[in-house]
């Protein structure tokens, strides 16, 4: 670590990540082995209420876990598997167990049309609606020399009004709803909102607090949901490169 640190340092080479390697990092979701009896000892200590067994089936929706893995010590017949790095739609984000689907077949680009405008560059105004902090940090880190995210055309705009794209982190509480609204009518159509984390996307562990509706699609027009509580750099970039088919 020592060597690798002062070879930065005195290397005329930023220490960037690729992207294929950003890409392949990716967290992983709960999945049942062959040996899963549907007993429900995972469901029930899942504290973000994201794994459902009943009358036979499992599934885990993304967009409530949490990932804190208390799903894996409470039963052996619990494995990780590569979870994707976003979905297009709020559906997308349940997996059942036994269906076949992967990571990678979640991970869709969004209609030429769409995404058009946008195929240069994207401006990203973020949004924090009542959030921990913790997808903040992670966002911030996206801008930093390792992760770069403007080499692919992805910066940050202090002001809605140029901003191509909302950033939206954290439930909905009540007293950002107002000013959540306002700065969503202060960007100029054509426009998208990201739901980054697992409580813009369903409220997360705070869904029963003073918060409206389950996940901010509930008062904005959701277009991306980007997986993780809180989601890493590396997730946000890939998420936003590979929807939009940003230059990498």
């Amino acid at each position: 670590m020592y060597r690798h640190n002062v070879k930065n340092i005195v290397s005329d080479a930023k220490p960037v990540e690729r992207y294929e390697t950003m890409e392949s990092k990716r967290l992983n979701m709960p999945s049942p082995d062959e040996g899963c009896t549907r007993c429900g000892g995972c469901a029930k200590v899942c504290s973000g209420k994201a794994i459902d067994v009943k009358d036979g089936a499992w599934s885990v929706d993304l967009g409530k876990c949490v990932f804190c893995r208390d799903c894996y010590d409470a039963c052996g017949h619990i494995k990780a598997v590569p979870a994707p790095h976003y979905a297009l739609t709020r559906e997308e984000l349940v997996f059942k167990a036994g269906d076949g689907r992967k990571a990678e077949d979640v991970e869709r680009p969004f209609p030429k049309e769409l995404s058009k405008p946008f195929r240069g560059s994207v401006a990203i105004r973020e949004l924090d609606t009542g959030s921990c902090n913790a997808c903040e940090g992670e966002a911030n880190a996206m801008g930093n020399k390792y992760y770069d995210m403007e080499r692919f055309g992805i910066k940050v705009t202090p002001s809605p009004r140029h901003a191509d794209a909302l950033l939206v982190t954290g439930p909905m509480t009540r007293n950002m709803l107002v000013a959540a609204q306002k700065t969503y009518d202060a960007v100029p159509d054509r426009k998208l909102v990201l739901a980054c984390g697992t409580c813009a996307i369903s409220g997360g562990l705070f869904v029963k607090g003073d918060v409206v509706g389950e996940g901010v699609s509930d008062t904005l027009p959701v277009d991306l949901y980007i997986v993780g509580c809180p989601p890493t750099p590396n997730g946000m970039v890939v998420s936003l490169v590979k929807s939009l088919g940003l230059r990498h």
